[in-house]
């Protein structure tokens, strides 16, 4: 995997939870006011430990105009969570731990993850940073929003 830190802890003995992190970080607000809209937060900052496939800003801004706006409504908590557990994995999984093949999220279903040159998730999603360490956990950065299989943005934008 490429390694692109954007955490400014690091390098500290000290760490902080995912959260804390992802919040401190300062190219995660999207996916940090995703989390708080879904009363994911204290899952978050629980003893873990996660593997976070965090969109930053950037992939977030690459979904159809309207389309987080439509999943921060409250009739549409379901499928936040649904969207946001599917980059979770229940277990920490450095970069020099991860191999091709399906990986089980906390939301239920799989990523397929393709170790290469690069890695790709589910074909199109590219980690771009990682190795983002928390006291609970660790994040990876990713170019796009992954939407579990079930969850029709058009729907949502309808």
């Amino acid at each position: 995997m490429n390694t692109t830190h954007e955490n400014p802890t690091h390098d500290n003995a000290e760490l902080r939870d995912i959260v804390a992190v992802a919040t401190d970080a300062g190219t995660f607000s999207t996916l940090v006011a995703a989390v708080k809209a879904a009363d994911l937060v204290e899952t978050l900052q629980g003893a873990g430990p996660f593997t976070v496939f965090a969109p930053n800003d950037e992939a977030f801004a690459k979904l159809p105009e309207g389309l987080v706006a439509a999943l921060l409504k409250k009739e549409n908590h379901a499928t936040l969570v649904k969207v946001l557990t599917y980059h979770v994995l229940g277990s920490k999984v450095l970069a020099a731990d991860v191999f091709s093949g399906d990986c089980p999220t906390v939301e239920g279903s799989t990523i397929d993850i393709e170790v290469g040159d690069k890695v790709v998730l589910n074909k199109t999603t590219h980690v771009i940073g990682t190795d983002i360490l928390a006291s609970n956990g660790v994040i990876h950065v990713i170019d796009s929003v992954l939407l579990p299989k079930g969850v029709d943005a058009a729907a949502l934008l309808a």
